[in-house]
Parts: C-alpha cells; sequence; structure tokens
C-alpha cells in the first residue's frame, strides 16, 4: 500500500489556478514536483452527491487502472488536506508545468471551421470528423487514442468524457504539439454509490446489470443521444473498435487490478468488494469475447 501525502504540509502555489466543475483544485509543490490536488465536491456543490469522498477515490483508482491497461493517463496520488477538518484528497502530477500548454478537445474543435458545429459538442460522427481534420498532431494517431480512451472509460464506466477534459499539450518554444495523458477519472465507478448502493450491487445481479447494461452511458451521442457502452460494442468490436480492443483487452489482468484496489489507503472492506465486482461485471459484459490473453481472477 502506497502511503497517502498530507498535502495540507505541501508549499502552496498560489500563481497556479484550474478549471473544471467538480470541486476545488489548488496547485502545490510535492517532492520537487507540482501537483494539482482535488478536493471532494460539497454538499453545496453536488446536492445529489451520496458520498463526497468517492470522486477523488474514482479519479485514483480509475487513472491508475487506465495506466495499467495501456492508456496513457496522468499520475495520481490519494492523500489529506487539513483546513479546518480534514478531508481526502487526490493529487495529480501537473503534466503542464514544464512550460507546456493544455488545449483540450473542444478549442481544437472551434479551430476547425469547417465544422457545423462548436467545441462542445458531442456527436460521434462530428467528433471523428474533427480528428480527421484538425492540424495538431496525426489524426491515425489521434483516431487511435480517442479510441482506446473511450474502451478504457467503458470498462470503467465513465459518464463524463466530454471535449473539455481530453486533448492536447504544445510547447510554446517549439510550438510542437502531442496527445495529452488522459485526464478527469472522476466520474468513473459509480462515484456517488454510498454503502447501501455498493452492497445492492455486490449481491443483486439485477441491480448490477442495470448499471452496465441501462446506465452509465458515454457522454458521446448519435443522433442526439448518449451512447450506451454494452450496445456500442456489440454493434462495432469487429470494426470501429476492433484496433483498440486488440491492444487494450490482452493487458487486462483482473487479478493485478484486484491486488492494487486490495493496497488503496482509505477504502473499507465493502468498497473493495464494490469495485472488484463491479469491474468484473463491467469486463465480462464488454470485453469478455476478447478474453485471450486476459487473466480471470
Amino acid at each position: 500500500m502506497t502511503d497517502p501525502i498530507d498535502f495540507s504540509q505541501c508549499e502552496r502555489l498560489p500563481s497556479r489556478a484550474y478549471n473544471g466543475a467538480n470541486g476545488k483544485k489548488i496547485a502545490v509543490r510535492y517532492d520537487g514536483d507540482v501537483w494539482l490536488v482535488k478536493f471532494p465536491p460539497s454538499a453545496a456543490e453536488k446536492p445529489t452527491a451520496l458520498s463526497y469522498t468517492n470522486s477523488c477515490l474514482s479519479e485514483h483508482i480509475a487513472s491508475s487502472i487506465a495506466n495499467m491497461i495501456g492508456l496513457k493517463a496522468h499520475e495520481t496520488r490519494l492523500g489529506t488536506f487539513t483546513n479546518g477538518k480534514t478531508k481526502v484528497v487526490c493529487g495529480c502530477r501537473d503534466f503542464t508545468a514544464g512550460g507546456k500548454m493544455l488545449y483540450d478537445f473542444c478549442s481544437i474543435k472551434n479551430t476547425v471551421i469547417d465544422s457545423e458545429t462548436g467545441g462542445t459538442g458531442t456527436e460521434l460522427d462530428d467528433v471523428l470528423e474533427t480528428i480527421d481534420l484538425q492540424a495538431f498532431v496525426d489524426p491515425v494517431s489521434l483516431k487511435a487514442h480517442f479510441w482506446d480512451m473511450f474502451v478504457v472509460d467503458a470498462l470503467l464506466g465513465n459518464f463524463d468524457r466530454h471535449n473539455g477534459n481530453w486533448g492536447f499539450l504544445v510547447d510554446p518554444a517549439t510550438n510542437k504539439a502531442e496527445i495529452a495523458p488522459a485526464f478527469d477519472f472522476g466520474s468513473c465507478l459509480l462515484p456517488q454509490a454510498d454503502d447501501e448502493v455498493m452492497r445492492r450491487v455486490i449481491n443483486d445481479k439485477a441491480e448490477r446489470d442495470a448499471r452496465i447494461y441501462n446506465f452509465p452511458a458515454s457522454a458521446l451521442k448519435e443522433s442526439g443521444k448518449k451512447i450506451g457502452y454494452v450496445d456500442f460494442f456489440r454493434r462495432h468490436a469487429d470494426d470501429l473498435l476492433a484496433p483498440s480492443l486488440a491492444r487494450i483487452a490482452p493487458r487486462i489482468d483482473l487479478a493485478a487490478i484486484g491486488s492494487f484496489i486490495d493496497g488503496v489507503p482509505f477504502l473499507s472492506d465493502l468498497q473493495r468488494t464494490f469495485y472488484k465486482v463491479y469491474l468484473t461485471a463491467r469486463y465480462e459484459a464488454l470485453l469478455m469475447q476478447q478474453k485471450d490473453g486476459i487473466n480471470l481472477p
């Protein structure tokens, strides 16, 4: 188990600020590097949230699993921050700290003047067209990254991968661009599930299936309707998703993922069981047909 970090003991960096809607964010210096520290949404910010700590747990667990199975994602660490009361927070190493600038896909989409929709539009056909027409990075590599990210988000149950939380890094000194590490995984792994919901998901197949086959859906849309992951996999496992499935599926080792979850700090036994049961169920629904080379627990 990796020891959690007390981020409240780190140097604050008030000259750096971060946008985003889910919870407060500050910059600190830890072990010589700049880290973004994400706080859980408060009840006032997210009145429907059932557990304010889960988004930070989801951020760390999901991004760590993404890295484990071959999607380049940001590095995260769990920790605490004390300011009157102590909260569980997620630290994310700032991948722009070396002077590179982050351009999200929304801003890049706005540069494609032939597109009929704005940067925030998430119609799949329009997103794919923008990938082909943008001039920042090689379109073939970007499309591969996009579908790899989609496959990983499907496994993790991400319902909020919109155009503002993935994109590119640009070095202003050289004007060269590269694909940024995937980030913002706080909407994965049912972050609003409280203990009662977790028990139902673990013990009741119908409750579990509802959270796989019915929701959460992707933020991407087809004809104005959010894409259901399982349905999309059934329709496109042999064409659009095939190259990414061939890359990602053989790297998924659920036993190794389970061992990782066992070492995550701050989790109760119920939470550890819930994450392992939920991930196994999503894997079986989405990726079982790609099981060659995968070690099941």
